[in-house]
């Protein structure tokens, strides 16, 4: 099997996903996935798509991560991590959907407007 790349994106975070076959480890911008996500739920949030498709000790995976913050990064990396399983193999596409996994979440941040403390929010209204 060749290197099998795909990218994920949630909020400002880019996950780049290189997929080989190997022993189940998955490295982030060069450091083990349990020193870049301390947290046990955003290592879970990686590993949701290995882990319903039964093949976590299956394939090693290189990732590049860029911008965003932890819990974006995370689930930047879970949709990659999807859309190169669909690449191994395209009958799981129909399983790894219907969990969500291949949905992008458009939801952004909205811009602060002029004039205002933030997006919605405005300064208290003084009558007098």
């Amino acid at each position: 099997m060749e290197i099998i790349n795909a990218i994920g994106r949630r909020k400002s975070a880019v996950a780049r996903v290189y997929m080989t076959e190997g022993t189940g480890k998955i490295t982030i911008n060069k450091v083990e996935l349990e020193k870049y996500f301390p947290s046990a739920i955003l290592q879970y949030v990686v590993k949701q798509p290995l882990e319903l498709l039964q093949v976590a000790e299956k394939y090693d995976i290189k990732a590049n991560l860029d911008g965003g913050g932890f819990t974006g990064q995370s689930q930047a990396l879970r949709m990659a991590i999807a859309r190169a399983l669909v690449k191994v193999n395209a009958e799981d596409k129909k399983n790894l959907k219907s969990h969500g996994f291949l949905t992008r979440d458009s939801r952004e941040v909205e811009r602060k407007k002029p004039g205002q403390p933030k997006a919605r929010r405005r300064f208290q209204f003084s009558k007098r």
